[in-house]
Protein backbone atom coordinates (compact mmCIF):
# COMPACT_ATOMS: atom_id res chain seq x y z
CA UNK A 1 0.00 0.00 0.00
CA UNK A 2 1.58 3.38 -0.67
CA UNK A 3 1.57 6.37 0.94
CA UNK A 4 -1.20 9.20 -0.15
CA UNK A 5 0.91 11.46 -1.98
CA UNK A 6 -0.62 14.61 0.53
CA UNK A 7 0.96 12.77 3.36
CA UNK A 8 3.87 12.43 1.71
CA UNK A 9 4.55 15.76 1.18
CA UNK A 10 4.00 17.22 4.89
CA UNK A 11 6.48 19.52 5.43
CA UNK A 12 6.57 19.65 9.09
CA UNK A 13 9.01 18.11 10.92
CA UNK A 14 6.60 17.32 14.11
CA UNK A 15 4.75 14.60 11.71
CA UNK A 16 5.91 11.21 11.21
CA UNK A 17 4.81 8.69 8.24
CA UNK A 18 6.45 5.35 8.51
CA UNK A 19 5.05 2.14 6.18
CA UNK A 20 4.82 -1.10 7.97
CA UNK A 21 5.17 -4.70 5.75
CA UNK A 22 4.13 -7.47 7.16
CA UNK A 23 2.87 -10.98 5.58
CA UNK A 24 -0.53 -10.33 5.31
CA UNK A 25 -0.97 -7.34 4.31
CA UNK A 26 0.44 -3.35 5.43
CA UNK A 27 -0.11 -0.35 7.89
CA UNK A 28 0.80 3.39 7.10
CA UNK A 29 1.24 5.28 10.50
CA UNK A 30 1.22 8.81 10.68
CA UNK A 31 1.99 10.36 13.84
CA UNK A 32 1.15 14.04 14.07
CA UNK A 33 3.61 14.83 17.22
CA UNK A 34 3.35 15.35 21.14
CA UNK A 35 0.22 18.15 20.73
CA UNK A 36 -1.77 15.98 18.39
CA UNK A 37 -3.66 14.56 20.87
CA UNK A 38 -7.49 15.52 19.98
CA UNK A 39 -6.70 14.50 16.48
CA UNK A 40 -10.15 13.96 14.68
CA UNK A 41 -10.72 11.77 11.58
CA UNK A 42 -13.78 11.45 8.73
CA UNK A 43 -13.96 9.32 6.09
CA UNK A 44 -16.39 10.74 3.05
CA UNK A 45 -16.68 7.49 0.61
CA UNK A 46 -13.07 6.76 -0.30
CA UNK A 47 -11.46 10.75 1.12
CA UNK A 48 -10.27 11.23 4.58
CA UNK A 49 -10.15 14.30 6.60
CA UNK A 50 -8.20 14.71 9.59
CA UNK A 51 -8.38 17.75 11.83
CA UNK A 52 -5.37 18.33 14.54
CA UNK A 53 -5.07 21.88 16.00
CA UNK A 54 -5.19 24.06 13.86
CA UNK A 55 -4.50 21.96 11.03
CA UNK A 56 -6.33 20.51 8.23
CA UNK A 57 -5.06 17.65 5.77
CA UNK A 58 -7.65 15.34 3.29
CA UNK A 59 -6.26 12.80 1.11
CA UNK A 60 -8.01 10.18 -0.91
CA UNK A 61 -7.56 6.58 0.85
CA UNK A 62 -5.38 4.10 -1.21
CA UNK A 63 -7.69 2.22 -2.34
CA UNK A 64 -6.06 -1.19 -0.53
CA UNK A 65 -7.31 0.32 2.88
CA UNK A 66 -9.50 -1.71 5.04
CA UNK A 67 -9.42 0.21 8.37
CA UNK A 68 -8.74 4.01 8.83
CA UNK A 69 -8.34 5.28 13.00
CA UNK A 70 -7.01 7.88 15.05
CA UNK A 71 -5.43 7.25 18.37
CA UNK A 72 -3.50 9.89 20.70
CA UNK A 73 -2.54 11.53 18.00
CA UNK A 74 -1.41 8.80 15.71
CA UNK A 75 -3.47 7.65 12.29
CA UNK A 76 -3.26 4.03 11.33
CA UNK A 77 -4.30 3.17 7.26
CA UNK A 78 -4.44 -0.57 7.58
CA UNK A 79 -4.68 -3.05 4.48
Amino acid sequence: MKVPKSLKNVDRDDIVVRTFRYDDGSVIAVDFGTGASDTEIDVVDATAIIVTGDDQFEFELPPEASDVSVHNGVLTIKE
